[in-house]
């Protein structure tokens, strides 16, 4: 841009300059040729007069001929005598004062002169005064030239510098953003970009829809880290249950094959079929997962949440199951998968209750709620949502049962989101209070 700008400011130098000299030549060859003629004037009045010498004074002319009425050279200055009529050129016809530049006069090879004509009438006719002096050239004077070219050469140096110093300013701000993209490229820092101050304009607009991005981009990266890292730990601890039910195995088969005779293999069977119901438990729950985050298609129907609760507290259980259900909660769903939700959670309840169970069925501002309150321990605030994790099992229900998979509780949370609602633990005054909420079905 900055080339562009003095290749611009040099045409335009060029052209001004060019009309600014013809206009100056064309002035000073005019006023050159009103002085030519001033000092021709005495030659004119000489042959008015009839006193006209045969040699002329120069009077600081390049040189003065006199042609009479018959075209002869009557009078001329010293440099001229002898030599015939410079030019007929001029004067033009109509024009008996006249003035021309001409070049490669018989006396003036190698130059341009400024000719003036002035006519003298005598009896025998018009005579022709030439007047020589030097023209004007297409420069002026040298010092007009290098006056031109001084000024074309400070306003080209000042369009380049202002441009490169406006480009540059300008473009700063990419220059950062560019430096900065570098860094993140390779992990530096984070992922920002500067932004202008006090300027609005198309670089601003970039440098904030390129935050708008990387804040995104860097959104996407750490839930892509933290989904990284939930599976890391869920093959972990996935890899441990499933190994825990597998060596309890083998060590039985085991100490039953070093003394068959001695062996209980009825008891062993048993054993074995304990841990077989622990894996098989592991491998169904693992099962249900993957397809819930594959997002498998599920049947969708009117599934009225009280029969729902009626049948799955149906079944006799190790702690008491009271229910409180509003008729008419009605939603769109799976009714095997609310099935396995509400049987997690009565499962889960029962491995922590004290002695009691109490599931509650209600709709609330426009919400299908399910509740299942147990009269146990409860879980501390800082650890309800751990709770949901795949494989998380407290260190209280560790010691209580070692039953549990650590899936259920991520099975039933799965299967909440997947109908468009939420499970979370809430408050109570005493044991947990798991609470489901489901967008509900109007007639």
């Amino acid at each position: 841009m900055a080339l562009l700008a003095s290749i611009t400011m040099l045409l335009l130098n060029v052209v001004v300059s060019a009309l600014v000299m013809y206009s100056l030549r064309n002035e000073i060859a005019d006023s050159r040729a009103h002085e030519v003629s001033s000092k021709a004037l005495s030659v004119l009045l000489l042959v008015r007069k009839n006193r006209l010498p045969g040699t002329l004074r120069d009077g600081d002319l390049d040189g003065i001929q006199v042609i009479d009425a018959e075209g002869r050279v009557v009078a001329s200055t010293p440099n001229l005598a002898g030599m015939a009529r410079q030019t007929t050129a001029v004067p033009r016809r109509n024009q008996p004062n006249d003035a021309a530049q001409l070049c490669s006069l018989p006396a003036f090879p190698n130059r341009c002169e400024l000719v003036v004509t002035m006519h003298a009438y005598q009896p025998d006719g018009a005579w022709v005064i030439y007047a020589f002096a030097p023209s004007v050239p297409w420069y002026v004077s040298l010092e007009v030239l290098l006056f031109q070219i001084g000024i074309s050469a400070v306003l080209i140096a000042l369009a380049w510098f202002g441009v490169s110093r406006v480009v540059a300013r300008t473009l700063a701000p990419v220059h950062s953003i560019t430096r900065r993209l570098a860094e993140i490229s390779v992990g530096g820092g984070g992922m920002r970009l500067p932004v202008p101050e006090n300027v609005d304009d198309e670089i601003t607009t970039l440098a904030e829809t390129g935050n708008h991005m990387l804040e995104r981009l860097e959104s996407a990266m750490k839930k892509q880290e933290a989904a990284v890292e939930q599976q890391r730990r869920f093959a972990a601890d996935a890899s441990h249950d499933l190994r825990s039910p597998i060596t309890a195995m083998r060590t039985q088969v085991e100490d039953a094959l070093l003394h068959p005779e001695e062996g209980d293999w009825r008891a062993t069977g048993q054993a074995l079929l304990a841990s077989l119901d622990r894996l098989q438990a592991i491998v169904t729950d693992l099962l249900t997962l993957t397809k819930l985050d594959a997002g498998a298609p599920a049947q969708r129907e009117r599934v009225d949440l009280g029969e729902v609760v009626a049948t799955e507290t149906g079944r006799p259980r190790s702690k008491s199951v009271a229910t409180s259900v509003e008729p008419g909660v009605a939603i769109t769903g799976d009714r095997l998968l609310l099935a396995r939700l509400l049987t997690n959670l009565l499962d889960n309840a029962e491995r922590h209750a004290e002695s009691q169970i109490i599931v509650t069925v209600r709709q609330q501002d426009g919400q299908a709620v399910l509740e299942v309150l147990d009269d146990g321990a409860g879980i501390a605030p800082d650890q309800r949502e751990t709770v949901f994790q795949r494989f998380t099992r407290l260190d209280a229900s560790r010691s209580r049962d070692a039953g549990g998979t650590g899936l259920g509780l991520s099975i039933a949370r799965e299967i909440a989101h997947s109908h468009g609602g939420t499970l979370t633990i809430e408050d109570s005054k005493r044991g947990a209070r798991f609470v489901l909420r489901l967008p509900v079905l109007r007639d």
